[in-house]
């Protein structure tokens, strides 16, 4: 494992990941670990918000708070396949591994998904998970087109990653036009947007264009795994079963800000969330949860509870 000034690197046989320490100050050796987990076409950076909320109330080096570029994206797009949730874990597995934890696990979004996959394929080594808005779904009824199904629920996230923009700017102007998250830019949490946005281009040598670093193809395979995979759907009932302690933290309103989002308190029943779940309702979108003061500050309470537990 190397460092850079932002990152940890763990070096694969082919490619590399890359861990973003988020902790406020240096952490503690023995100090608890936070590891973070973001969404499908998400990066890192996603967590800055959170994590700076984290460190506030814990201090300087209070909690060491780690968030992957999960393989396919940012600074991990060279981690090469075969993609899925399960790759995910073992990579997680790994992190933690390497940093002698059983940290927290906080997945948004996908995220949240492999957090529960996580925590119920080991619980020895990921005790307690927060999932926000993710983690628990409906299962897709047999013979239905994944791809389809897929392009339903994240089109226009899928049609931004073969895109080409002119300049980081340009991208920042796209992205200012989303009804979820373009307000945030203007808001309290603007510096950490711009920076996670940003954080998901890079630069084409060919045309000189800037596009998204996030793998089509990892995109394709996770977002599979999220919508079709038994073991991912029953992921959430048996960490609990299991022994893991759970939050769901989840927003009221949807990707595009509409006023109904993934959960509403019927979906919920409906689902059969096992009553050791702790959940948490969100004045926030499926975006800035993690991103506005109302969504870090409650995704903090949930870290928190479990750190001390």
């Amino acid at each position: 494992m190397s460092t850079t000034s932002s990152a940890f690197v763990i070096e694969l046989p082919e490619g590399s990941l890359a861990i973003h320490d988020l902790s406020l100050g240096t952490p503690a050796p023995d100090a608890p670990v936070v590891l973070a987990i973001h969404g499908i076409t998400a990066n890192g950076l996603s967590w800055s918000r959170v994590a700076d909320e984290v460190g506030r109330r814990h201090g300087a080096g209070g909690v060491r708070f780690l968030a992957p570029d999960l393989r396919g994206r940012g600074d991990s797009r060279s981690a090469p396949g075969p993609y899925g949730l399960a790759a995910h874990v073992e990579d997680l597995t790994s992190i933690a591994t390497v940093f002698g934890a059983a940290p927290v696990l906080v997945g948004h979004s996908m995220g949240a998904f492999i957090a529960a996959l996580a925590a119920a394929r080991h619980p020895e080594r990921f005790p307690a998970a927060v999932l926000v808005d993710g983690g628990a779904t409906f299962p897709v009824p047999p013979g239905v087109d994944v791809d389809a199904a897929l392009k339903a629920v994240i089109g226009p996230a899928m049609d931004r990653l073969s895109m080409r923009f002119a300049d980081p700017a340009a991208y920042l102007q796209f992205w200012s036009a989303h009804p979820a998250l373009g307000p945030i830019l203007d808001g309290p949490g603007g510096d950490a947007a711009r920076a996670y946005i940003e954080h998901d281009l890079v630069q084409d040598p060919s045309d000189r264009q800037w596009r998204s670093t996030c793998v089509l193809d990892a995109v394709r395979a996770d977002g599979a795994d999220v919508l079709a995979d038994a073991e991912t759907h029953a992921a959430l009932r048996a960490a609990v079963e299991s022994g893991v302690e759970t939050e769901l933290v989840w927003a009221e309103r949807g990707l595009l800000d509409e006023p109904q989002g993934l959960y509403d308190e019927g979906r919920l029943a409906a689902l059969g969330l096992p009553t050791a779940v702790r959940a948490t309702r969100v004045d926030a979108n499926h975006y800035n949860v993690i991103l506005d003061d109302r969504g870090t500050s409650a995704v903090a309470d949930a870290i928190d509870r479990l750190l001390v537990g």
